[in-house]
């Protein structure tokens, strides 16, 4: 459910006075994470590296309360669950969307993701989750980058957790990911927060 809030009656309140008007409020941060766990029971349990990595994203995001408070248009709002937005290439050429509902059951998360990203690919029609909280994700796999930033838009204020090819080396494996967050929803410490969260649930998963 979303519903709007009075940011002054938040942690938020000073931030939002700060950042909401501002031209560019977005911040980017990169992070080099292991994900040798990640890559092994991919390999292992045959499941899809970014599926398992949208499900750490989401499982790190929703122990973090400044995630369920999104601004828009001026306004504050707070949501009771998440979804994790993926974009895949759809069968005439172009990109389509959909929100997967964070849960921590893999499984259930795996089977919502084959089949949604499966939909949306085929149909071309974006099938899209208006009263979660959604956290943006977008792989570009097909090489190495260092750092992605994002486009700043007032239509698109969302978190974004971005990345590319993972490096192999030796026994280790390596992905950096950059997170991009609006500054009236969480500050820098929040963000890293969210970073080393990121990096448990990889580990331990």
């Amino acid at each position: 459910m979303k519903q709007e809030i009075n940011p002054k009656n938040t942690n938020r309140a000073v931030a939002f006075e700060l950042w909401m008007k501002s031209p560019m409020p977005m911040v980017t941060l990169t992070k080099t994470f292991d994900v040798t766990r990640l890559y092994q029971v991919s390999r292992s349990r045959g499941l899809k590296f970014n599926m398992l990595l949208c499900w750490c994203i989401g499982m790190a995001a929703s122990g973090i309360e400044e995630f369920y408070m999104l601004p828009q248009h001026g306004k504050l709002y707070k949501y009771d669950r998440m979804a994790i937005n993926v974009i895949v290439d759809n069968v005439l050429g172009g990109l389509s969307f959909c929100d997967v509902a964070v849960t921590d059951d893999l499984e259930q998360f795996n089977d919502n993701y084959l089949h949604l990203t499966k939909t949306i690919s085929q149909t071309c029609r974006d099938i899209l989750d208006d009263d979660a909280v959604v956290v943006g994700t977008s792989a570009l796999t097909s090489t190495d980058l260092d750092c992605i930033v994002n486009q700043y838009t007032d239509q698109f204020c969302n978190p974004m957790v971005m990345w590319g090819r993972y490096r192999k080396k030796w026994l280790k494996v390596t992905l950096p990911i950059s997170f991009q967050f609006h500054h009236a929803q969480m500050d820098g410490g929040h963000a890293a927060h969210f970073l080393e969260e990121l990096q448990k649930v990889i580990k331990s998963i």
